[in-house]
């Protein structure tokens, strides 16, 4: 797959902290990529930095070929959706959409019957065709977001980069939106990088998956396998899906304060510094305290404290013996839930090929 955008050992720090460290990144062409960190891993400024609002202090940063790194924003070629939309609210949809053709530094369009032309298409491509007029005080924030979408796409980029472009809509208009962007994208075969602190959204919307991980990249992969296999506690610990409980390895197997947890020799990652056991949430199964475990078992008894009910699933809460939470995730469509009682002592168990044990 060819590569549109490259980062070669980028760097950036504020106040003498930094913010991104040694980044290295090939984005390829054609494509949706997703950008995952907690607040403060760098996400937006990693973005800014490709955008040109921001200079990096180290590395380079090189998009179809040519560096990026020293030219102005406005010379980049690449469009950016603001999480705010950034629109003029003195203006209506048609002239918001507009205004990035007309008033660009770099080939502005002043033939008024081809930017009328270029404008139409952009909004119907974005569904809001019949608001032209519309004021965008007037509209709803699904439709705000379309036009922040439209003004930026009607520049014709190549690539389009959205910071939590989701972030300012209700839950029912984001899940929306994630497939109307994608759809948008696919049709257009321009590759949007897209930064989320929800692993959910990021999850869902990339055929790739960047992980953040305090100023590096944690990881780079399809999303299907950043989910089964994380490469590092940090990665995991993002993805808001596993149970990471420290300690050590003993022999063949894994000593936390909880207790003495069975391992097969497959499921440990070697090069990390803090020895972690990572097992995910819906690989737990929830049993009676006496129960035995099977020769291929790890398990630990635990108390439970509350569930919380999602709809498609239940999350359960469960106390180890060292105090450390434990989280249980019970998908509904296996049939129905378990009946707990608060306070009670329960046998926790899993398929030791499911867990991962990073040391």
């Amino acid at each position: 797959m060819a590569t549109i955008l490259s980062l070669s050992n980028v760097s950036k720090s504020f106040a003498g902290r930094p913010a991104i460290e040694g980044v290295d990144l090939s984005i390829p062409a054609d494509a949706y990529v997703s950008l995952l960190g907690a607040s403060g891993s760098g996400k937006t400024t990693l973005l800014r930095l490709i955008a040109g609002f921001d200079e990096p202090e180290t590395g380079t940063i090189t998009f179809e070929g040519t560096r990026l790194d020293g030219r102005p924003a406005h010379e980049r070629g690449i469009g950016f959706v603001f999480q705010n939309f950034a629109l003029f609210p003195h203006l209506n949809v048609r002239d918001n959409v507009a205004f990035g053709l007309t008033h660009r530094t770099v080939n502005p369009v002043r033939d008024e019957a081809k930017r009328a032309a270029m404008v139409a298409e952009a909004i119907e491509m974005v569904g809001l065709k019949g608001l032209e007029q519309r004021s965008v005080t007037q509209i709803s924030g699904g439709q705000r977001q379309r036009v922040a979408l439209a003004r930026t796409l009607v520049t014709r980029p190549k690539l389009v980069l959205l910071d939590e472009p989701l972030g300012a809509l209700d839950a029912h208009l984001r899940a929306r939106m994630r497939d109307e962007l994608r759809q948008i994208r696919r049709d257009l075969g321009v590759t949007f990088l897209h930064v989320t602190g929800s692993e959910t959204e990021a999850l869902a919307m990339g055929d790739r998956l960047v992980v953040l991980d305090a100023g590096r990249v944690g990881q780079f992969a399809a999303p299907a396998d950043v989910y089964a296999e994380p490469a590092s506690p940090g990665v995991a610990r993002y993805l808001n899906a596993f149970n990471l409980l420290p300690g050590r390895l003993d022999g063949t197997a894994f000593r936390t304060e909880a207790g003495l947890l069975a391992m097969d020799t497959a499921s440990l990652r070697s090069g990390h510094e803090a020895p972690v056991y990572a097992i995910r949430h819906d690989c737990i199964a929830v049993r009676a305290p006496a129960t035995e475990m099977a020769d291929d078992e790890a398990g630990l008894s635990a108390r439970f404290l509350a569930s919380e009910y999602s709809g498609a699933s239940v999350l359960s809460f469960f106390a180890l013996d060292d105090g450390r939470i434990v989280e249980v995730e019970e998908h509904l469509s296996r049939g129905e839930p378990q009946r707990l009682e608060a306070d009670a002592r329960y046998a926790l168990s899993w398929k030791r090929r499911d867990a991962l044990v990073f040391a």
